[in-house]
């Protein structure tokens, strides 16, 4: 099948501002985008820069918004995007060149919420152990791969590039409930922050965006139910 793949365009170098332009590829249907993108950069112009690294879904380097959906490049099957297909750099991040953006302030938000476990107890001999159900409460936020899909569809981050966004609130959730964990309260400081987990208006664009399928809008709230209700001492 031959498709066309409209691209953004934008060199700082040498470009005001962006720009778009097509090219006409010949894919199979169960080719992904990310062969399509192959094509295009192989083989008609090598200056068109996008990232990608596994191709499997697992590192989410190539998130791009993909006929105005955020999703994984790697993941997307041509026989799913038609004849013609808009390709775009993730809306809300400074573009360091055509495809790829500046993901340092993404990692700078994520840092923030101290995404790792937090426990002042004496190391045990092996491995702190945690019970099956206490387990199942995380497994959905410990799918997380730091795409940013989620965060860069979010209207709020849109508007405000100082929210937090949803991917560190997703991250701080997977450490809060996790039952070896201390340091909520700490986290819970920091996200309860005008630019924090109110900043969310509960609009649900998180939710479609993720490729991992994360109930993003959900561990949000239960953030924010901790804020209120059950506040960690």
């Amino acid at each position: 099948m031959q498709v066309t793949l409209k691209i953004q365009r934008f060199d700082p170098k040498v470009d005001a501002k962006p720009h778009w332009k097509e090219y006409t590829v010949d894919v199979e249907p169960t080719d992904r985008l990310l062969d399509a993108l192959h094509e295009v950069k192989w083989y008609q112009d090598g200056t068109l820069a996008f990232r990608r690294s596994c191709a499997h879904g697992v590192c989410g380097s190539d998130a791009l918004t993909i006929n105005s959906v955020n999703r994984l490049a790697c993941k997307v099957l041509m026989a799913d995007l038609g004849s013609r297909v808009t390709i775009e750099p993730l809306r809300g991040f400074p573009i360091v060149k055509d495809l790829i953006v500046d993901m340092d302030p993404f990692f700078e938000k994520y840092r923030s919420v101290k995404p790792y476990l937090i426990n002042n107890d004496p190391p045990p001999p092996s491995e702190r152990y945690q019970d099956p159900k206490d387990r199942a409460t995380i497994d959905d936020t410990t799918k997380c791969i730091l795409c940013g899909a989620c965060t860069s569809s979010c209207p709020s981050f849109w508007g405000n590039r100082e929210y937090v966004g949803p991917a560190a609130i997703v991250q701080a959730h997977r450490f809060n409930f996790d039952s070896r964990d201390q340091g909520a309260n700490e986290r819970l400081e920091i996200l309860n922050d005008r630019n924090g987990v109110w900043r969310c208006r509960t609009v649900f664009n998180c939710v479609g965006a993720c490729p991992r399928e994360i109930d993003v809008t959900r561990a949000i709230g239960d953030v924010k139910k901790l804020l209120l209700f059950n506040r960690m001492v």
